[in-house]
């Protein structure tokens, strides 16, 4: 726990739930008649709303993105390293908000919330999500908030892919778009990957088909395989091999299959700590929106085709080590966006963390981030006697 809360964090917060009446025509067909989203926001909306700033969080994100909801968290938010006062996205300057999306499991209407038709919660009842149903949802939460336009929208992973989605179907209402380490579509290994975690998850013997709520239990042991496997792909060989060697957990060899290596240990604990916060309904989910997402299918694959919507500025960063996301699938964004005739400024920042890089405050990406977002927050109108609301 912070034994004293840093002067660049935003600080103690708190969630907030926004209930939504109006129901939510989904991709797959189905709709949500009322839905809940559960988000946080940090610094001040200004007169004009010109200042708010979106963060989509990726596969296992949520809303809490900085801060502390207690002195007694030892960790701050998932993207603490960006956001706060004079850090790249300046809580200072911009009004942040961060969200959880629906079908997602800390709060926001999903598999683990309750179906006011059952009275029982969703589970595998719940529809299938789509990026686009999230972007939606999303812009909704902009209405009930008063924003009309987002300053910028920003997303890394499949955040990224969210940001991206929204300079499509919303053109006119942000600005900036930000996308790192991410892409316009996954690639067939990336498909493949997420296959095994759900095909771990599901033939857990506690999955019961998705209804293990009713059985009080949980998919433990298939949520933590998933885990281990996705935590592989979010690392590098190098950072791996820096971080781990094949140093052994207690000094020497026990011929037997207990873990004996440090990064053996490494992952069992990683996928303990989430198979007891996350839910496998969820994970599921949040695949399949993964896999599906491909905004120039709908155009004959046309990249550039799908992109010509866009209205805003973009922002496209990548890391050399990251082979989930790599360097050449934003290039790919970046040639369609120029193809479009869209204003891109690209980054490829040389670090050995491979996928994870995006969330660690690496100089060189921080350097980028901060003057790209001091760059935002210059054309924004200067304050005259306070802004509006504090939230």
């Amino acid at each position: 726990m912070p034994a004293v809360i840093p002067d660049d964090s935003v600080g103690l917060v708190s969630p907030e739930r926004i209930h939504f009446e109006q129901p939510l025509e989904l991709s797959c067909g189905r709709r949500l008649d009322t839905w809940d989203l559960i988000i946080e926001t940090y610094g001040t909306l200004n007169a004009d709303a010109s200042n708010a700033v979106l963060i989509c969080h990726a596969l296992s994100g949520h809303h809490h993105v900085a801060g502390y909801h207690s002195m007694d968290e030892r960790k701050p938010g998932w993207w603490d390293a960006a956001i706060g006062p004079g850090k790249p996205i300046d809580t200072n300057r911009f009004f942040v908000v961060g969200v959880n999306n629906l079908g997602g499991c800390h709060g926001s209407t999903g598999p683990n919330t309750l179906n006011p038709a059952t009275g029982k919660p969703y589970g595998p009842d719940f529809p299938i999500m789509t990026v686009q149903d999230w972007v939606h949802s999303q812009a909704r939460l902009a209405d009930h908030l008063g924003i009309r336009q987002w300053a910028a929208v920003v997303g890394g992973s499949l955040g990224g892919m969210q940001a991206l989605q929204w300079s499509i179907s919303y053109p006119e209402r942000l600005r900036h778009c930000a996308v790192i380490a991410s892409a316009a579509k996954l690639s067939a290994q990336n498909i493949a990957f997420n296959e095994v975690a759900r095909q771990a998850i599901s033939k857990d013997p506690e999955f019961h088909d998705g209804h293990y709520y009713e059985r009080n239990t949980v998919p433990r042991t298939g949520l933590m395989l998933a885990r281990m496997v996705g935590h592989i792909t979010y690392l590098s060989d190098d950072g791996m091999r820096d971080k781990f060697g094949r140093e052994l957990k207690d000094g020497k060899l026990s011929f037997d299959f207990n873990p004996q290596f440090e990064v053996e240990s490494y992952l069992q604990y990683q996928g303990e700590r989430f198979s007891s916060s996350f839910d496998a309904n969820t994970y599921l989910l949040m695949t399949k929106a993964l896999d599906y997402f491909d905004p120039a299918g709908e155009q004959g694959h046309d990249l550039a085709a799908a992109l010509a919507p866009a209205q805003c500025d973009f922002l496209v960063v990548s890391f050399t080590t990251d082979w989930r996301f790599s360097p050449e699938r934003s290039r790919e964004l970046v040639d369609g966006l120029i193809a479009a005739g869209k204003p891109v400024s690209y980054a490829e920042i040389d670090a050995p963390q491979g996928h994870d890089a995006f969330l660690i405050p690496i100089p060189r990406y921080m350097e980028v981030f901060r003057s790209y977002m001091n760059r935002i927050a210059a054309a924004l109108p200067q304050p005259e006697g306070g802004a509006s609301h504090a939230r």
